[in-house]
């Protein structure tokens, strides 16, 4: 019995070890194609390059004395060169990404119509020249979808025009490193555990673009929705919000990258995390995304310098050191009162601002007050309400126009009959005269419609920031009154972005009031939002359920999604059961990756936290971690004890949200830290701290070893 166990182990790993020889030679071969693909397009690209250059000395030198013509020389066939000079571009570095790792799984499927059929899915699809079936398919394409389902068996997978049923009879998954097959695991159900945890243990930055191997089949459904649904993430911290809303742009772009091609707007905390993320699209060969924190997009569309707005950091300050008049009013304007407000303060301008009456002109009604109240109240009532009374304005001055212009008629007429009648000596004796008195009297046509005109105070548009001002009572704006001007703009004036949105990525949307989401989507007009956050980190006080989880009693007559991710993929297992015990409804499922056990460090000494913090530095350098964070509470602990660190070289204190952040050891307010990740978090505990939801957030930083320094007196 036992000769025949040791003969079926051998045949299994003979077996297994064909397979790998098979694997490695597939690969090599395609490593082969792929370099000539890149030579290909190195010729392409010198080609179309030379014919650029080449075209343009051609329309220079031809039109060197003709500025006009030179401005059009960049005619058809060159601007179709130049687009064509992008694609090959674009294709050479997707090619030369490719070429060390050119595929990461595999999935053996068959349908109906045909045979069974093997697809390589990598970062991104190849094709080489001439022929028609796909060397590598980009894992955004239908078909890969069959890859991140969860078992083997009958599936289906949404082609352009319709699903297509499949019998899945294979999934396997590859480890390849500098164009070397390190490994290969075949899979019957989830992505591989090996996979993953090979993702996840990797350091912070290099995880963030690594991700796309290791998608799993929950994220991968939400990725791949429809683009003009409005999706809604909440998902516990290390669930991959972020990495499902960057993935899910460039999925939507591969698909649909003619109607989508410059035209996704991503809105972020601040500009730490905006930078944060800023490799992720150009790693999976997209750019050409709009990316602005939700201040600065505010603030681009409304005429209001930047020192008038509290920054965030004080504005976050002033929450944490409990300012109750501060957190008062910012709760208020939170809330749907604060929305009835505003509404009613346009609802009284819209009725008692304007007082209409008869235009009359040289006694005559130009424009009756019927006339007026009909186009004010029917026929331009889409328009926003100033833009509105401009229109009635225009129309008001084109009829007067219309009457002085009809009056200066008949006084040049009457002028012409006058010299008519008059001989030749009348003429020399009265033509000055009466030359004077014709423009005397056009003169006083003229004066007359400046008159009326001058009466027109009535339609007079008040300035929204001193409308606002009545509601405010400070001299200085928050996030919360910018997003209140800008409903107020909306609503009054109408806002033009100037470029057209078509989706809208919206991340750490749990801090994001009913207002500011409605507004969002008006301004942008967009069908399609994908909205992501964890209602458990909003640190912004709030009375009501947070919003983006009700989106559709914002958000009225388009199809929501609502999407629940409870798994972590950040954090080893200890970290996340430390973390769990600061969430008070339900908890976090981690992932079972085991790291070391949370080090909670009590010392009751002020002086006694620079050495340990010191020692814990020095103990994660060794481990080679790339990221290391000391997280406080707020600005004024990380200011101090970021002084007393300053031992640690090269550490740097973010205590704006100006400052960008490329790894190493940083000292940072929990603020900050929201929506970034470290390999390894020290976090200051000191005795006043008794927010759980604070410490949530500070632990949920850590992807491999989390400390907690405990300051108690």
């Amino acid at each position: 019995m036992e000769g025949k166990d040791r003969s079926l182990e051998e045949l299994m790993k003979e077996k297994e070890d064909n397979e790998f020889i098979i694997e490695e030679n597939r690969l090599k071969g395609v490593i082969e194609l792929i370099t000539k693909e890149i030579l290909n397009y190195v010729r392409k690209r010198k080609e179309v390059t030379k014919y650029i250059i080449d075209s343009r000395k051609k329309n220079i030198e031809e039109f060197k004395d003709d500025e006009d013509r030179v401005m059009e020389y960049f005619d058809h066939e060159t601007f179709v060169k130049e687009e064509s000079y992008k694609t090959i571009d674009r294709k050479f570095k997707e090619l030369t990404i490719l070429k060390t790792s050119p595929y990461f799984g595999r999935v053996d499927f068959k349908d109906e119509d045909s045979d069974e059929e093997k697809v390589y899915i990598g970062r991104f699809g190849v094709t080489t020249q001439g022929q028609y079936e796909p060397l590598v398919v980009d894992w955004r394409a239908p078909v890969s979808s069959l890859f991140y389902t969860s078992s083997l068996g009958p599936n289906r997978y949404r082609a352009p025009k319709s699903e297509i049923e499949v019998d899945i009879l294979k999934k396997r998954q590859y480890i390849i490193k500098k164009e070397k097959l390190m490994g290969l695991f075949d899979s019957a159900v989830d992505v591989r555990d090996e996979i993953l945890q090979l993702v996840l243990s990797k350091n912070a930055e290099e995880k963030l673009t690594d991700i796309v191997m290791s998608i799993q089949e929950e994220q991968d459904k939400i990725i791949r929705e429809p683009r003009n649904n409005i999706v809604v993430v909440n998902g516990v911290a290390g669930s991959g919000k972020t990495t499902i809303a960057l993935h899910r742009v460039a999925f939507l772009l591969y698909n649909n990258r003619e109607v989508l091609q410059d035209k996704v707007l991503i809105l972020g905390p601040n500009p730490i995390f905006m930078e944060y993320i800023s490799s992720v699209l150009p790693s999976l060969g997209e750019g050409g995304t709009m990316q602005q924190t939700y201040a600065d997009f505010a603030l681009d569309l409304m005429d209001i310098r930047k020192n008038k707005v509290m920054s965030s950091e004080v504005y976050m300050e002033k929450i944490l050191s409990n300012d109750k008049a501060f957190i008062e009013d910012l709760i208020y304007k939170n809330s749907d009162d604060f929305t009835e407000e505003l509404n009613k303060l346009i609802e009284n301008i819209e009725k008692k601002q304007y007082k209409f009456e008869d235009i009359i002109y040289n006694d005559k009604v130009v424009v009756s007050t019927e006339e007026c109240e009909k186009m004010y109240n029917e026929y331009y009532k889409r328009l926003p309400l100033f833009r509105r009374t401009r229109k009635i304005r225009r129309i008001i001055f084109s009829k007067l126009k219309d009457e002085r212009d009809n009056k200066v008629r008949k006084i040049e007429e009457e002028y012409r009959n006058t010299l008519k009648a008059l001989s030749e000596d009348e003429l020399t004796l009265q033509g000055t005269s009466i030359d004077y008195e014709r423009r005397l009297k056009i003169k006083n046509v003229v004066r007359e419609i400046m008159k009326v005109k001058e009466t027109l105070l009535w339609l007079d548009n008040p300035s929204i920031y001193e409308l606002y001002s009545s509601i405010n009572k400070r001299d200085f704006y928050t996030i919360d009154d910018l997003t209140a001007l800008l409903y107020l703009t909306l609503k009054f004036e109408g806002i033009s972005m100037g470029r057209e949105i078509k989706h809208v990525i919206i991340d750490e949307a749990q801090d994001y009031s009913s207002l500011a989401l409605k507004v969002i989507r008006e301004i942008t007009g967009t069908l399609g939002m994908t909205i992501v956050g964890d209602s458990n980190q909003r640190i912004i006080p709030i009375k009501v359920e947070i919003p983006f989880n009700s989106i559709e009693n914002i958000i009225h007559n388009i199809e929501v999604k609502h999407f629940k991710l409870n798994k972590s993929y950040r954090s080893t297992q200890q970290i996340m059961e430390y973390a769990n015990k600061f969430l008070k409804d339900e908890a976090i499922v981690p992932l079972v990756r085991n790291g070391e056990p949370v080090n909670v460090i009590k010392i009751s000494k002020v002086e006694e936290v620079t050495d340990n913090i010191l020692s814990l530095v020095n103990e994660y350098k060794e481990k080679q971690y790339e990221s290391i964070a000391i997280i406080c509470k707020d600005l004024k602990s990380t200011e101090k004890y970021g002084r007393l660190l300053k031992k640690i070289e090269n550490i740097k204190i973010i205590d704006r949200e100006d400052m960008m952040y490329k790894g190493g050891i940083v000292a940072i307010p929990l603020y900050f830290a929201k929506g970034l990740e470290f390999d390894a978090v020290i976090i200051l505990d000191e005795a006043e701290q008794k927010e759980d939801k604070y410490m949530y957030v500070m632990s949920t930083r850590a992807l491999h070893e989390l400390s907690v320094v405990k300051l108690q007196p």
